[in-house]
């Protein structure tokens, strides 16, 4: 009988899952590297010294990789930290073997190791990687990048841009990042929101536009746990796809557009802004609103506006899950700062408030402050889910579903797109829907990751 995680990570690897190559004819072929580096770059203005960051390739964010709709991706992953490190492939529906998450699907890659990963990327869309160990504190280092899978057919548009979100929280005497990544603070509160926003690694990004210019954007916030709403100045845009899943019709992007922790979304912009003005993409901040992108308008791309755009293809099992049908699931998450959490389960005891805090434990799902040996839910191939999260806690929780996308069920039982990360607002009850279509075992977690560090943190298994 398999009764830990550990067993299970054991099987897999006798079991080679997911590997269709043996392993020496791998290493016989060439395959692209990515290594995890400490470098120094300037990601503050000039008058500050440069900021020691962790990075893919040493860059923030690390080097776009970008492949066709059913391609392979293949990279070598070298390990020079002073940490062990593992990549996680955000969004992508892939084997369990290749998710890279350390402690459930693979050992964490120690420091001077190496790891390949070898998966095929079946849907298009708007991916990332990051560290998925210790990513509390990695990520917020600077250890991510974006994945771009191309459609078989690109839309209609002049150019697109990825365009990258995140924020840190440096020192302002030293410029370096602050290295309080445990602090009780940050983890029984919002989670870690920086002092510096950036986009691209720029905190003042200008990229050049033309009038009636058309333009994809494709949005990934990589905070740690900042929010993002966004508007538009001197554009008007389609929400194509979110999460990297195309919606049905493009949806007129007509008022603030919040993008959470871990999500992404596809746009399709034209620039309405005239000759020497400048389009932007606005943070719409308590205090003031600025410009998270600005679009320095310079000449006409033609002298009329195109139509609306048409739908992007869909990608491959987009089918809607069974709600008549589906096993009831629930999540209760409570705890954290103002929360009321009394106690709750650690290494496998009942333990005061007190306890759990000492342990750096400020948070439950169902009770439980770890990642428990069984899961929340044991589910066989094509089963259909609905699962009630519910947020006793006043703070927002963005949850991320690892290995599968699904759909939010409304109050009046209508199924929204395909998602993989859904925030979830203080006080508030949400249900998502999905048909459990990809075996392994699927993390489930909040992605305010100092959140996720400290209790909320589950998984479903898929037979």
């Amino acid at each position: 009988m398999i009764s830990t995680r550990r067993d299970i990570l054991k099987l897999a690897g006798m079991a080679g899952l997911g590997a269709a190559i043996p392993r020496g004819l791998l290493a016989a072929e060439d395959i692209a590297e990515i290594s995890a580096q400490v470098a120094r770059l300037q990601l503050l203005p000039e008058s500050y010294p440069q900021t020691e960051i962790w990075g893919y390739g040493g860059t923030i964010p690390g080097r776009e990789i970008r492949v066709r709709q059913g391609e392979r991706v293949r990279r070598r992953f070298a390990n020079e930290l002073p940490q062990a490190s593992s990549i996680h492939w955000h969004g992508i529906r892939i084997d369990n073997v290749m998710d890279g998450v350390s402690g459930l699907t693979q050992e964490a890659v120690a420091p001077g190791g190496t790891f390949e990963y070898d998966f095929v990327a079946p849907d298009a869309g708007t991916y990332w990687y990051h560290a998925h160990n210790r990513s509390w504190e990695q990520v917020a280092r600077g250890l991510h990048g974006p994945l771009i899978v191309e459609e078989a057919e690109a839309p209609d548009v002049d150019r697109e841009e990825v365009l990258v979100l995140d924020d840190w929280l440096l020192n302002p005497e030293t410029g370096q990042i602050d290295d309080s990544f445990d602090h009780p603070m940050m983890m029984s509160h919002g989670g870690r929101t920086g002092n510096y926003v950036t986009t691209n690694g720029r905190y003042n990004l200008t990229l050049p536009a033309r009038r009636h210019e058309r333009l994809r954007l494709r949005l990934i916030n990589a905070s740690n746990a900042r929010i993002f709403p966004l508007k538009l100045s001197g554009l008007e845009a389609w929400i194509m796809a979110l999460d990297g899943m195309p919606l049905p019709a493009p949806a007129p992007m007509e008022d603030v557009f919040v993008l959470g922790p871990a999500q992404r979304a596809d746009l399709i912009v034209d620039v309405i802004a005239g000759e020497g003005d400048t389009a932007d993409l606005v943070h719409v901040d308590d205090a003031e609103n600025f410009s998270q992108v600005a679009f320095a308008v310079s000449g006409t791309a033609s002298q009329a506006r195109r139509a609306a755009p048409a739908a992007l293809p869909p990608n491959p099992k987009m089918d809607r899950p069974d709600l008549a049908g589906a096993t009831p699931l629930r999540l209760v998450m409570s705890g954290g700062a103002m929360g009321g959490m009394d106690s709750a389960i650690l290494d496998g005891e009942r333990k005061g408030f007190r306890e759990l805090a000492a342990a750096g434990r400020f948070w439950a799902f169902n009770g439980v402050a770890e990642m428990t040996d069984t899961p929340l839910a044991d589910l066989s191939m094509g089963e259909p889910v609905r699962l009630e999260i519910v947020n006793d806690t006043v703070f927002p929780h963005a949850m991320h579903l690892h290995g599968m996308h699904f759909r939010e069920v409304s109050e009046a039982g209508a199924l929204g797109p395909l998602r993989d990360t859904v925030l979830v607002g203080g006080r508030e009850t949400r249900e998502i829907a999905f048909t459990a279509d990809n075996p392994g075992n699927w993390l489930f977690h909040c992605h305010m990751l100092s959140h996720a560090a400290s209790g909320m943190t589950t998984w479903v298994r898929v037979t």
